[in-house]
């Protein structure tokens, strides 16, 4: 009879996940991985692989989780502009924002992280952010199509160019928002770079 497992493996990930995302790749140890999630290194291994494993299941469920956020923003009937500035704004103030009353910035999109830390030189890391990227750029697309054939964007804009600019964008404001000490550094690139809808 197969023995149950003492933790849940859920709950263990979100954990992995949180661990992950604040410390990064590289200076997350096995032993740091034991201790946060209060599970035996045999227990982790039989259930998630092994480190680099774990890693790749925590990203996949970070993007499992946000993906269906920004599709129901970017896909919601009605004029398509607004949803795209407030994804765009929420991707600013989401950089700029305190995430604990410790006082501690957020620690960046998990994502951006892991396309600077590891998709350099890590295959699997480097598929998942690639994907990632794909998937924002093609709700910004549709959204900005859909905004083109409601008279809501210039005739003579090209939507892909433009969620590939946004896309690009809102990944250079969560890398810049994670180091620096001036909210307005975003805010005004965020503000300036919307303006190419108008």
């Amino acid at each position: 009879m197969a023995r149950t497992k003492e933790f849940d493996p859920d709950a263990a990930l979100q954990s992995a996940l949180e661990l992950f995302w604040r410390r990064g790749y590289e200076a997350t140890s096995m032993t740091d991985l034991v201790e946060h999630l209060g599970v035996g290194r045999a227990s982790i291994y039989a259930t998630f692989g092994n480190k680099h494993e774990l890693y790749l299941k925590a990203l996949d469920r970070y993007q499992q989780a946000r993906n269906p956020q920004l599709l129901r923003e970017l896909s919601q009937p009605g004029p398509a502009l607004p949803a795209v500035r407030a994804v765009v704004r929420r991707f600013a103030t989401e950089a700029t924002t305190e995430a604990t009353t410790e006082g501690r910035r957020l620690s960046g999109c998990f994502v951006t992280n892991t396309a600077a830390e590891l998709a350099p030189h890590d295959t699997a890391a480097a598929r998942r952010v690639e994907h990632n990227w794909d998937h924002l750029e093609t709700l910004l697309h549709s959204a900005l199509v859909r905004a083109q054939a409601q008279d809501e964007l210039p005739a003579d804009r090209d939507p892909l160019t433009l969620a590939r600019m946004l896309l690009v964008l809102m990944q250079g404001l969560r890398v810049v928002g994670k180091a620096s000490a001036d909210p307005a550094r975003v805010q005004d690139a965020a503000e300036q770079a919307l303006t190419l809808l108008d």
